[in-house]
């Protein structure tokens, strides 16, 4: 379970580092329009995320 959850996290941090890595202007413009949310919006996109990310896993590991 551990390891399941540590292989989580690198996948995690490898794809947000690709992503900066591939596109820094266009996370640097998703960071302002972060900013710019309302913290009511992000906390219902955090708790879809957070949602689907467990069902994923759900699904995945049966």
């Amino acid at each position: 379970m551990v390891e399941t959850v540590l292989l989580a996290l690198a996948l995690v941090i490898f794809f947000e580092g690709a992503l900066y890595a591939l596109f820094p202007d266009g996370m640097k413009r998703m960071m302002i329009s972060v900013l710019q949310m309302p913290s009511s919006s992000l906390r219902v996109a955090g708790v879809a995320a957070a949602i689907i990310g467990v069902v994923g896993v759900w699904l995945l590991k049966g």
